[in-house]
């Protein structure tokens, strides 16, 4: 039997700071409720820049600019009992908002989608914030901004 063809899906992530709080999206995903990044999948023939800033406009509402790289994370599916060819690398940016960002409203929220929320800082290691491997992580950004890292294959 032939193995499933694998594609590495890119994909751009933000965190988006503001006053000690980060943007993350509510959500009902399997069942559960929780929270992710905005961001999402880059195009062809586009920069990771260009592909977070278009995705958390598209779901947010907010104009953001990205600052830098933070993280680059991986996923893969077989090594979480998800489907095999399930595979991507998310570069994961600062951002910070550009305009009013309580002004906040997507016109192509993601299906999972329940809302938006400005969640401070310390608060985000008690929330159900998938992959859980970041919540730690953005936390610390309350402190100090960490040195670009490579996180690897995290949940």
């Amino acid at each position: 039997m032939a193995e499933p063809a694998v594609t590495v899906r890119n994909a751009a992530k933000a965190v988006v700071l503001h006053d000690g709080r980060v943007l993350l999206q509510r959500a009902c995903w399997e069942g559960q409720d929780c929270y992710f990044l905005s961001g999402g999948g880059q195009h062809s023939g586009e920069t990771l820049g260009d592909a977070v800033r278009r995705e958390v406009l598209k779901e947010t509402g907010l104009d953001v600019t990205p600052e830098r790289l933070l993280w680059l994370r991986e996923y893969i599916g077989a090594n979480h009992g998800s489907a095999p060819e399930d595979h991507r690398v998310e570069a994961i940016f600062l951002c910070r908002p550009e305009g009013d960002p309580n002004k906040l409203g997507g016109h192509a929220e993601d299906d999972v989608q329940t809302g938006l929320e400005w969640v401070e800082l310390e608060k985000v290691p008690g929330l159900n914030l998938l992959p859980h491997g970041l919540r730690p992580l953005i936390a610390d950004l309350a402190h100090d901004e960490p040195p670009t890292r490579y996180l690897g294959d995290i949940s």
